[in-house]
């Protein structure tokens, strides 16, 4: 079969990068990096280097797998289609199409997520879809969507190279989007300031020339005061506020409640502090502000990015190269999962449910009736698994792992009449199901990525599945068939092609477009280059949009039976619930187990010692993990990766959701902490 050398995406963060598969008689045998690709152009982080680890590893999924009491039983393909079929129809016959959830991927392709939303919306009539952005990202969609009118990034990652100024709020940049940290380290050797918000002592930390360790969950007091002081001191652009806004006068008549003394007092930092900060954004000709899952994974996260949008439009730090508003996606294709439409209450492209118009466009072209009635989120289908949610497919999500509060998702899990999982691997939430479809990884298929730059990049297949697993796009063909559908596609090329006809903003998107370096929505026509930045004449909603972003504190805050501040996060070497990487022997090595961040002082009085067990427990529950000791964290934090289903963080963290985009809060809750051995 020889050696041959494959250009493709990586399957790890929002950044894109891309790397070359070595395949040597059909087996993935190393990972380089492309020096021509245009986002990544030769570099590749830890994970992409060892990306090619998991493809082979003998846990792979490799024929249908159907429960028998506690184990699997092997079954043929032509078995497990009509059964999941079949479950599914008997579901939404005696129950309605409501009774039955879908949770789509943002490891999947855009086409394969294109085709599932479809699939759920015309064979049951129902808009249960929704994939994990809503862990992530969904206040992203919400907040910028309303504020500028489109929910993406502005710019694009090479912009921050030039930028002056770069406000990284909420991020471990450095630690989860490496390629983009290296962007900003240009920026740095070119002079920028890098001021960095962040209760941490992070990696990024170590290069700022100002950090501001706010205490968690202030992120909107900070963003109020610089606001109010920005205002009073005449620094906003004013010009650009007369000139594309609207909604002036009601934010600053809200900022009138957030003087610098407040938000100092809220955040415990010094009030100088922010006047410096506040004024080093304002007046700089470029200032980025990039933010992550620290910023929106709160009760109040939809508002935490609104005041991110308010502080960047009242600048006038969007419409322009080397600024604008960065949110950096966590998945490789949680941008196109969005994109595609799996999301309960949107088609493709961000067209509403409820828009009769948009709803007619639709039927007509997949002939078919649909809902106009928005449809359940991630944690209320799983929440509501064995009363509303009868019957359940989940495809290349995790839930076991990433959801908040786990001991209530694994009881869930268990009261669905039906759960088909759809994986490459028989992960935790596999492990509930009833039925197992065996998947294919990055490197087995074709497609389209998008990355978090809006740029959609050809998968290109490297070689094949395992066994008797089969392509996603496949298997999503395969069921809409068996269901009735015209799923008779070809290629996912042809399903680009119908996305194409059916959204607007990827109206110049074909394959043979994305041969060299990929497009950036909006392409509106085959003519178009794509987008580097966004609203660079006029918002996309026309003028932009100041909302006032009430103040929520966290839910849960220290007390006296639980004392310190948890939050939960990534780290270098491992990625979401370590699927992929806890299976890769190079990525494993770096870090083996679970380990939990305290404060010298904090140990001194728990009477910890470094690499000791401790106990961390919440409201919800109780994990054993391995004490680090270290300054990163602040006395009265602890800080633990959620990675590791040994020490499942999940157990511990609050459930409670943004009443707007209905996000948990994992970022912040109430814990105990004491050794191991003082176990009651």
């Amino acid at each position: 079969m020889g050696t041959k050398f494959i250009k493709t995406i990586c399957p790890y963060c929002g950044t894109g990068c891309g790397l070359i598969i070595k395949v040597k008689d059909g087996v993935a045998v190393a990972t380089y990096p492309d020096r021509e690709h245009p986002v990544s152009r030769g570099s590749l982080c830890i994970k992409g280097w060892s990306a090619h680890e998991f493809i082979h590893h003998p846990d792979r999924l490799t024929s249908p797998l159907l429960r028998k009491g506690d184990a699997f039983q092997e079954i043929p393909w032509d078995e497990a289609i009509p059964m999941a079929v079949d479950k599914l129809r008997e579901t939404a016959a005696k129950y309605g199409g409501d009774a039955v959830g879908g949770l789509s991927s943002a490891k999947c392709t855009n086409e394969e997520n294109y085709l599932f939303q479809k699939l759920m919306r015309m064979a049951f009539k129902t808009n249960n879809v929704d994939h994990c952005a809503r862990l992530c990202h969904a206040p992203t969609t919400v907040a910028m969507a309303q504020t500028l009118g489109s929910g993406a990034m502005t710019n694009s990652i090479s912009d921050l190279a030039g930028a002056e100024c770069i406000l990284v709020i909420g991020s471990n940049a450095a630690e989860s989007h490496p390629i983009i940290m290296g962007e900003i380290y240009k920026a740095i050797d070119r002079g920028a300031t890098l001021i960095v918000v962040d209760p941490r002592k992070t990696a990024v930390v170590q290069n700022a020339k100002i950090h501001l360790p706010i205490n968690p969950g202030t992120d909107i007091p900070l963003l109020c005061g610089m606001m109010k002081h920005i205002v009073d001191e005449n620094l906003h652009d004013e010009e650009f506020v007369k000139a594309r806004m609207e909604g002036f006068e009601e934010l600053n008549e809200f900022l009138q409640l957030w003087s610098v003394k407040r938000a100092a007092g809220e955040c415990g930092i010094d009030e100088e502090l922010i006047r410096n900060v506040a004024k080093i954004y304002a007046k700089a000709k470029e200032s980025a502000i990039i933010y992550c899952m620290g910023i929106t994974q709160h009760a109040c996260g939809t508002a935490n990015v609104l005041a991110i949008c308010d502080l960047a439009m009242l600048c006038g730090h969007v419409g322009k190269e080397h600024s604008g508003i960065y949110p950096l996606r966590g998945q490789n294709n949680v941008q196109g999962a969005c994109d595609m439409g799996a999301l309960p209450n949107v088609y493709p492209g961000y067209q509403s449910v409820s828009d009769s118009a948009i709803q007619d466009k639709f039927q007509k072209a997949w002939g078919a009736e649909l809902s106009d009635k928005p449809g359940l989120t991630v944690t209320e289908i799983i929440g509501l698994a064995g009363k509303d949610i009868r019957a359940a497919y989940i495809m290349a999500e995790n839930p076991a792992l990433s959801d908040p509060d786990t001991s209530h998702v694994l009881e869930s899990l268990k009261a669905f009449d039906f759960l088909i999982v759809h994986d490459i691997f028989l992960t935790e939430t596999a492990r509930f199901a009833n039925l197992v479809l065996p998947g294919s990884c990055f490197a087995e298929k074709s497609g389209t990525f998008t990355n978090t730059e809006r740029r959609f990049q050809l998968l290109r297949k490297a070689i094949d599945p395992p066994g008797n697993a089969k392509e996603d796009f496949a298997i999503l063909c395969l069921l809409g068939s068996a269901l009735g559908l015209d799923f008779s596609y070809n290629h996912p090329g042809e399903v680009m092609e119908e996305i194409a006809l059916l959204a607007p903003a990827y109206g110049g998107i074909r394959f043979d477009r994305l041969e060299r370096k990929g497009l950036q929505w909006p392409c509106p026509d085959s003519d178009h280059p794509g987008t580097q930045y966004l609203h660079k004449d006029r918002f996309t909603r026309g003028r932009g949009l100041f909302v006032i972003p009430e103040h929520t504190p966290p839910k849960e805050l220290p007390d006296d039976d639980y004392p310190y501040y948890l939050s939960t996060g990534r780290m270098f070497a491992h990625y979401h619930t370590g699927t992929m990487t806890r299976r890769s022997p190079f990525l494993n090595r770096e870090v083996e187990e679970a380990y939990a961040e305290i404060n010298p002082e904090d140990a001194i009085h728990l009477d910890v010692k470094d690499g000791e067990k401790i106990k961390i427990t919440t409201r919800r529950g109780s994990i054993i993990t391995t004490a680090r000791i270290t300054k990163r964290v602040s006395k009265g934090c602890i800080f633990t990766p959620f990675h590791f289903t040994e020490a499942r963080a999940n157990m511990l963290t609050n459930p409670v959701l943004d009443p707007v985009s209905k996000i948990p809060e994992f970022k912040v809750c109430a814990a105990d902490v004491r050794k191991e051995s003082q176990d009651d």
